[in-house]
């Protein structure tokens, strides 16, 4: 059972009894289910993520589509055939000036600014209360449904997220509630705005057309390949990114615009570098505390939070921790899989952060924040553009990695429906679980803010899963089926909630995964 990522071991919370919603403010009206992580394969997280699942630190948490007042759909966009809108141009654009010429831009932020600012918002005030004695670096055995036959797992390998944890004492259950109001929806709301019509041709203006001669006239001076590698030694995105001279009529990719900015004379210097947050690489440990004063910073002036709420150990559990095992495979990305900081590096200093998951398949935004001071740069739209290019360019050797994840769509609250402006991009069904493009799903959400996203009527959950005789559960260091769990704990009264388990988390997961059990 166990494989190169280790077991997944989780503690299930059934659903809460309703709390305050980050985004309409409403009482008591949010309700989701939640799981607390003690290790976690990538694998693992990927299919429950395509089953509307998403991570907050060690706490794995899914919206109660049908009962909470601001349903939030995942949301995932296709970078490879990523269309760039008028107003991610202009991001781009304005980045280009003030790194070349030093022009500071005025005006608002761009209407797509409020990148990644809802994880976690409001879902992390679940009563959890249990203590639960998790070894995760003792082997485990397992029982077979004959019972009796034992036989040995592979060692579970993850990196301990605590002190507790290292030396395998009690783990405390309990979610981050400090983290539930820091991560609040933004204070500030983006004006609405649209991009460019995907529908329609772009239009090709002169100006346009000078600009790109003079571009093929800058990419025909470099005469160096542009390294992309991602080895931890260095762990650093450059800024060049690997591009091709734009044909005629053709529009500029994202790369392209990026690399506009490239001059070593130019005013200021923009590097973008990854950095393993867990397992803690040696290049994050040194700029750690760099990165949390600015967090400090930004959870300050943009979310208004008191200094005692926005402390060092909460941006740990918030923002640095996390249950995802480090994989490296062959036939995947050189920086390998798992939980990772991308730092954007200006003139020396640290201005912004994208904490992000690799995964088999996606890059996943968990959370951006940013020095304040350079808001005019619109860091939100800028680093989700940089973190679609950047998935591109993972694609280029791990094949199967061609999605961007950005987490919770939610068409209700009018400044969370800015994702739907990268095109191409797709909602998760909730009832089916099976993606479908979001100008499909515009009309239906519109008139009910829940909705069942799949058009075919007769379509079901291909992966629900009935027989709980094939659900794994850890009862004390040994895994088993449920059924045998049950016949040595007579007294468990858990089927329901286990059923609503394995139906939460889909038949795949709940055959790999580990349930623990008390």
């Amino acid at each position: 059972m166990a494989d190169e990522g280790g077991v997944t071991i989780l503690e299930y919370f059934s659903e809460d009894e309703g709390y305050k919603c980050g985004y309409c403010k409403g009482s008591a009206s949010s309700h989701s289910n939640g799981m607390w992580a003690h290790a976690m394969t990538v694998k693992d997280y990927q299919d429950l993520i395509d089953r509307g699942w998403r991570r907050s630190g060690l706490y794995v948490y899914k919206p109660t589509m049908k009962r909470t007042c601001c349903p939030q759909y995942t949301i995932r966009c296709h970078p490879l055939d990523y269309k760039l809108s008028k107003s991610g141009k202009k991001v781009l654009k304005k980045m280009t000036k003030f790194l070349s010429k030093g022009e500071i831009p005025k005006g608002d932020a761009e209407p797509m600014d409020s990148h990644c600012e809802d994880a976690g918002s409001g879902d992390l005030s679940v009563p959890c209360t249990s203590e639960v004695t998790v070894n995760i670096e003792t082997p485990l055995k397992t029982v077979s449904l004959e019972e009796g036959k034992q036989e040995s797992l592979d060692k579970v390998e993850t990196e301990p997220q605590s002190d507790a944890a290292r030396k395998g004492e009690l783990c405390q259950i309990h979610p981050p509630t400090e983290a539930k109001d820091s991560i609040s929806s933004p204070k500030t709301v983006p004006k609405p705005g649209q991009g460019a019509d995907p529908s329609k041709p772009p239009c090709r203006k002169a100006k346009e057309v000078r600009r790109e001669r003079k571009l093929q006239k800058l990419l025909q001076q470099h005469t160096e390949a542009v390294d992309m590698s991602q080895q931890e030694t260095s762990c650093a995105q450059p800024l060049a990114l690997q591009h091709q001279i734009p044909q005629a009529n053709q529009p500029k990719s994202i790369d392209e615009f990026i690399s506009e900015s490239l001059s070593t004379i130019a005013a200021h210097q923009l590097e973008v570098r990854l950095v393993r947050s867990s397992p803690p690489g040696s290049q994050f440990k040194d700029t750690f505390q760099e990165s949390y004063l600015l967090y400090k910073k930004y959870q300050m002036v943009i979310h208004k939070d008191p200094p005692e709420k926005a402390t060092e150990s909460q941006f740990t559990r918030f923002l640095c921790q996390s249950p995802l095992k480090a994989e490296k495979l062959p036939d995947g990305p050189d920086s390998g899989y798992g939980s990772f900081h991308q730092q954007y590096w200006l003139d020396g200093k640290i201005i912004a952060v994208g904490v992000i998951d690799i995964l088999p398949s996606c890059v996943s935004s968990v959370y951006l924040y940013y020095d304040p001071d350079y808001s005019f740069l619109s860091l939100g739209v800028y680093s989700a553009l940089r973190e679609i290019a950047f998935t591109t360019q993972l694609q280029k050797t791990a094949t199967n990695l061609r999605y961007y994840y950005m987490g919770f769509y939610i068409h209700s609250c009018p400044k969370m429906k800015y994702k739907g402006q990268y095109h191409p991009s797709d909602l998760l069904c909730p009832e089916t679980y099976v993606w479908v493009p979001i100008v499909k799903c515009v009309a239906k959400l519109d008139q009910s803010k829940y909705s069942r996203l799949n058009e075919d009527p007769n379509a079901d959950d291909e992966k629900r899963l009935d027989d709980l005789s094939s659900v794994l559960v850890l009862y004390k260091g040994t895994v088993m089926p449920y059924t045998i769990y049950r016949r040595k704990q007579k007294k468990a009264n858990d089927e329901a909630v286990v059923r609503q388990y394995a139906n939460l988390v889909g038949r795949t997961c709940a055959e790999r995964m580990l349930l623990y059990r008390s």
